[in-house]
């Protein structure tokens, strides 16, 4: 009964619930949400600086997340470059002291807090020839007007950037009479003229007053009340913005540390003064607001504006718009000459994909409302990570937000299980179902900044070169199986793997190298495709009976093996030959070929291990050493209890001690060697027993089929910044956010992969004389490319 229930139940969902329907609500989401923001962003008046400066809240206990945009964390070295040759002023009382000292600190967090109390206190950094001064001015009264009104008479002595505000000591010494308060007001309006003059031409913050924990302050300090302090407040904001010269407020009010303070305050040890996480949270709103516009972190999406569009990025939208045109006017002269679409290739294990129905037919028509397609979702791309219409927020780990996800996905994996068509070791269904999960694992690692957490990075580590082995185990099947050395089938692995990132190269204008996995993918591709076609070509039809064969096929696979070690153990070899041009034009990042460098030795020998692999069980598989029948074991009973215990014990034992790494550079260096372990491990518990072959959900192996979209759109359409961030559609709700995201998310990756499909047809025919012609051309418009991109950063 249970088992008829859970098979009613799936196909009830899968009845309702279908890609195309999906895709549909997915659309309209996307408009909905694109006019929301858009609305909010041109009707609200507020843009990100306004944000970073007056609200946010905190990620647990010390992570500041500012409302809808993402906070950098300056370090010594960037500021000193930001603030270079500046002069920077904080004028008020022991609250403003407090937050020059957090600035200072972000500068050069070796100073020490020794200065005289009620005195001014100078700073210098003589290598950015910076200087920060600390000017005390306990009350808003003439003296503070008189400072403020001789910058302007003077300009040449006026700072860059002026951090002002006072009110506690108006309290403290007058006992809160509402006489003072009046007397404040009318301080702040005669002094509101000056700051709005020296707003032209600097930077001015006026910092509004902390809360205070009433219950712990002293005698002399009992009449400072919160309430008192909201009416100081109020009365600010009221007189610097009711003046007509500053009517849209130029003066910044910077309050983010009061909404800070208010879940912290009771951590003050005097009640009047902040605690130091506190104090550092307003130090770098204030560094993140100035600081930003100027030097564009990645991961600092407060107070930035929209970046102009690059060379690459108008070339980009004209081929769009272009292709957009051409659609229309097939469109209108009903064009509809037919050609016949070609089986889809697996990029990944080597594999071809039969075609589900015959021939469906493929005209030009449908290419160009394919490219159109394509620039319709790129401009959701943009719209996502580069303008200034959806929110972005930093990511936080914890480990309820990697596990609890992770659990409910592996639930809904075991839901969709299914008999499998095939029982062959590693056979597609189940292939497919592994990268399933393993995307999965790795997209839920990356949106929960569960990096941070050592034990997960080193098993998402073991992930990662899993593909590589699926790489080497696939590709190598396929040669060494069907001796397919064909410039077609070259071509058409190379377009699939590639056509996505080139494409968001152009509109979100990054380097090749930015998508790493691609490059890595496509250099053992092209590495495993010169071994096994270069001479002698050695196939398995060939090498039946004959031990010569197999010997000549393990030589080659030594050579690839030397080859591997010779580049790892000689990093000046592999930068002499990986930063030659134009070949450093594909693997630079940021001018350094260091992160090519890095995520290629990290895995170097997991592609070797998927062919040695392959070529092993495709041997065994030829002497029928192999029982692969449905319930069957691989081996005898007695064989098989005995590898099957040998991995579990191997597979828990490198989770031991990836669980054990204290350092992650450490662990690193160990990981290509034994990454191995776990990756055969799996294997091997998940093909030996029968039945766990004849088994294999439907829920993962349909991820897995798009695991190469999944994995790329991530960086733009469901993280945010480049990776660094959390994209927010749905501000307020951080799990229906993720929903929904999610949502949009599955659904452009799924059509991606169809797009890139439909394309592959096309840009790559069989015949030879047509191949030749459109690589002709794509080495032309590639070439293009690359004069433009060289250009564009040396005008840049």
């Amino acid at each position: 009964m249970a088992v008829l229930a859970y098979s009613l139940g799936k196909r009830e969902i899968n009845h309702y619930f279908s890609i195309k329907n999906a895709k549909l609500l997915s659309v309209l989401a996307v408009l909905v949400l694109t006019a929301v923001h858009s609305a909010s962003r041109y009707y609200g008046g507020r843009d990100t600086c306004d944000w970073l400066l007056s609200s946010g809240r905190f990620l647990g206990d010390s992570v500041w997340q500012p409302y809808g945009c993402m906070m950098h964390k300056y370090k010594s070295i960037e500021t000193k470059t930001c603030l270079n040759n500046k002069r920077i002023a904080f004028i008020g009382d022991s609250r403003i002291r407090q937050l020059f000292y957090s600035f200072i600190k972000i500068i050069n967090p070796d100073i020490r807090e020794d200065g005289n109390k009620h005195e001014n206190i100078p700073f210098t950094d003589r290598e950015s020839l910076l200087n920060v001064d600390f000017l005390w001015y306990a009350e808003v009264n003439n003296s503070m007007k008189d400072q403020v009104t001789a910058w302007t008479e003077r300009p040449a002595t006026k700072p860059d950037v002026i951090v002002i505000g006072a009110a506690t000591w108006s309290i403290k010494l007058h006992s809160g009479s509402s006489e003072t308060l009046l007397q404040y007001k009318a301080n702040l309006t005669s002094i509101a003229g000056p700051l709005e003059k020296l707003t032209e031409h600097s930077e001015v913050y006026w910092v509004l007053q902390d809360p205070v924990y009433e219950e712990i302050l002293s005698e002399n300090r009992k009449m400072i009340t919160n309430e008192q302090i909201d009416l100081y407040n109020a009365a600010a904001v009221s007189a610097l913005n009711n003046s007509k010269r500053n009517a849209r407020g130029r003066v910044k009010f910077l309050e983010a540390s009061r909404h800070a303070a208010m879940e912290t305050i009771t951590l003050s040890l005097d009640g009047l003064h902040l605690p130091e996480s506190t104090r550092n949270v307003g130090a770098m709103v204030l560094m993140n607001s100035i600081c930003n516009k100027i030097l564009k972190p990645i991961d600092g999406s407060c107070c930035q504006n929209v970046p102009s569009l690059s060379v690459l990025q108008k070339l980009a939208s004209g081929l769009f718009l272009v292709a957009g045109v051409c659609f229309l006017v097939l469109h209108a002269l009903g064009y509809s000459r037919h050609t016949k679409s070609k089986p889809v290739s697996d990029v990944e294990s080597g594999e071809e994909k039969k075609p589900l129905t015959a021939a469906v037919p493929l005209n030009l028509k449908a290419a160009t409302q394919s490219v159109c397609k394509m620039g319709l979702i790129m401009l959701y791309f943009y719209l996502c990570d580069r303008a200034d219409i959806f929110m972005k927020e930093q990511k936080f780990y914890t480990h309820s937000t990697f596990f609890i996800p992770l659990i409910y996905i592996f639930v809904l994996g075991i839901f969709y299980s299914e008999n499998s068509k095939e029982t062959k070791l590693l056979n597609r269904e189940q292939t497919d179902e592994w990268k399933g999960w393993m995307q999965l694992v790795i997209l839920i690692y990356h949106i929960s900044g569960a990096s941070a957490f050592i034990p997960v990075y080193m098993h998402i580590r073991v992930l990662v070169a899993a593909y590589l082995f699926q790489t080497g185990y696939g590709h190598f099947s396929f040669f060494w199986l069907k001796g397919d050395f064909g410039l077609y089938r070259v071509c058409q692995v190379l377009f699939r793997l590639n056509f996505l990132v080139v494409v968001l190269c152009l509109v979100m204008d990054r380097p090749y190298q930015f998508y790493y996995f691609v490059p890595l993918v496509t250099f053992w591709f092209v590495v495993i495709y010169a071994i096994m076609a270069m001479w002698p070509q050695i196939l398995q039809m060939q090498a039946n009976g004959s031990g010569f064969w197999h010997l000549a096929l393990l030589l080659k696979l030594l050579s690839l093996l030397i080859f591997i070690c010779s580049f790892a153990y000689s990093q000046g070899f592999f930068e002499s030959i990986f930063s030659t041009w134009p070949i450093s034009k594909l693997f630079e990042l940021q001018g350094s070929i260091h992160e090519w460098w890095f995520r290629w030795k990290l895995d170097r020998f997991a592609v070797i291990n998927g062919m040695l692999f392959a070529f092993i069980y495709l041997a065994l598989q030829k002497c029928q050493i192999l029982s692969e029948g449905k319930g069957e074991p691989l081996f005898s009973n007695r064989i098989s209890n005995c590898l099957i215990l040998i991995s579990v014990f191997s597979f828990i034992t490198y989770s031991v001690w990836a669980s054990s790494c204290k350092n992650k550079t450490e662990c690193n260096e160990m990981h290509p060697y034994i990454s191995v372990v776990q990756i055969l491990s799996f294997v091997l518990i998940r093909n030996i027993p029968g039945y766990a072959r004849s088994l294999y959900s439907s829920f993962f192996a349909w991820f897995g089929k798009i695991s190469l979209e999944l994995f790329i759109c991530q960086y733009h359409i469901w993280l945010a910044a480049d990776t660094k961030g959390i994209l927010v559609l749905i501000p307020g709700y951080p799990s229906l956010n993720i929903i929904i995201s999610t949502f949009i998310f599955v659904c452009v990756a799924h059509e991606i992969s169809q797009i890139t499909n439909d394309l592959a047809q096309v840009a790559i025919p069989k015949d030879s004389t047509a191949l030749m012609k459109r690589l002709l051309a794509a080495g032309v418009f590639l070439g293009l490319v690359l004069v433009l991109s060289v250009n564009g950063q040396a005008g840049y």
